[in-house]
């Protein structure tokens, strides 16, 4: 197409005068999305290659209100990044299904209230189709913010606040309960729990499965509360746990991190494992291989999570009815030498 000699470059708007249609309909073939006829497809395609219409993602972000890009946000202070493997395998797990889309998936970190006061606004700007929430709590801002904004989004995890969002899972409470089960098997009789993140659904719902596997011998003192998944929390809900209760027996950790902690606090402490403390966790990540003895763990499907999560968000820019709930992952127990 020639303008004063020059050649400039073919629109949308070209495509549709050429195609005999309207210009969101060229945006909804562009953006692979459905209600649009074969006939007008077609068409479409054949104006695309007549007038030489090439996409252009900057163009796309403003015309068709489209970036191509997805959010993934993590609720989690930046401490816990260089500890938690989950984290990681969940975030390639979504960029997988959405690099094989042709989508960007853009990191975000929330890490307290200034964090999420800008993470809003940015959201707020257009620059991001859709989002996937991880660790998100009940209450949370990012998640008003991204219900007032209408954006496609999915959870990892299921806080009980999402209403008919889309959300992928695991069963944390029935495989806490499972693995404590397992625990109380060997013979054990007085058992503790580390219970980390009870502000968010996976805490709560690990201790509530172990509170169900203990029924009547569970006692409330063995319990202690530590604020997340780390190593560090470990050691620190060990120790307690050691000074109150010294003859524990048995310790679900509710997370492999935390069990590492427990079990280096443990030994410190000239306790054999799993001689004279069985110990369990939780996610079969790589510091359950690190331990020694290696730890018996709830395998968590970290990645296969991120890839459920991201596909959960393409579908719905795709103009697919998400339905309501969400889908709930296997977890199995992964039995070692701890216990």
């Amino acid at each position: 197409m020639e303008t004063n000699g020059r050649r400039r470059r073919a629109t949308v708007k070209d495509v549709a005068i050429e195609a005999g249609v309207s210009r969101g309909t060229v945006s909804r073939v562009l953006n692979g999305q459905p209600y649009v006829s074969d006939e007008a497809r077609a068409a479409i395609d054949a104006a695309i290659a007549k007038v030489g219409f090439v996409p252009n993602r900057a163009a796309r972000s403003l015309v068709m209100q489209s970036s191509q890009a997805i959010g993934l946000i993590v609720h989690e202070p930046h401490s816990l990044f260089v500890e938690d493997p989950n984290i990681g395998s969940i975030l390639l797990g979504a960029n997988a299904a959405l690099s094989e889309a042709d989508y960007q998936l853009s990191f975000m970190i929330a890490d307290g209230t200034r964090d999420i006061e800008r993470l809003a606004r940015y959201l707020s700007g257009g620059l991001i189709d859709g989002v996937i929430i991880v660790s998100a709590r009940v209450g949370d801002p990012i998640t008003r913010a991204i219900a007032e904004l209408g954006l496609p989004a999915a959870f990892v995890g299921h806080p009980r606040d999402i209403g008919d969002a889309a959300y992928v899972a695991i069963d944390n409470r029935g495989a806490a309960r499972e693995i404590t089960a397992r625990l109380a098997a060997t013979g054990r009789s007085r058992i503790g729990m580390i219970a980390s993140a009870l502000d968010r659904d996976s805490g709560s719902d690990r201790l509530a499965g172990f509170v169900d596997a203990l029924g009547n011998r569970f006692d409330p003192q063995l319990v202690e509360r530590v604020p997340l998944y780390s190593y560090s929390d470990g050691q620190a809900g060990m120790r307690a746990l050691l000074e109150r209760a010294p003859d524990i027996d048995g310790v679900f950790a509710s997370s492999d991190a935390v069990a590492a902690g427990a079990m280096d606090v443990l030994q410190s402490a000239g306790r054999v494992v799993p001689r004279d403390v069985g110990v369990v966790g939780f996610d079969d990540s790589s510091w359950a291989l690190r331990c020694d003895p290696p730890l018996s763990t709830v395998h968590q499907p970290a990645n296969e999570l991120g890839r459920a999560a991201a596909e959960s968000v393409l579908r719905q820019l795709r103009g697919e009815d998400p339905g309501t709930g969400g889908s709930v992952l296997s977890c199995p127990v992964v039995w070692r030498e701890s216990a």
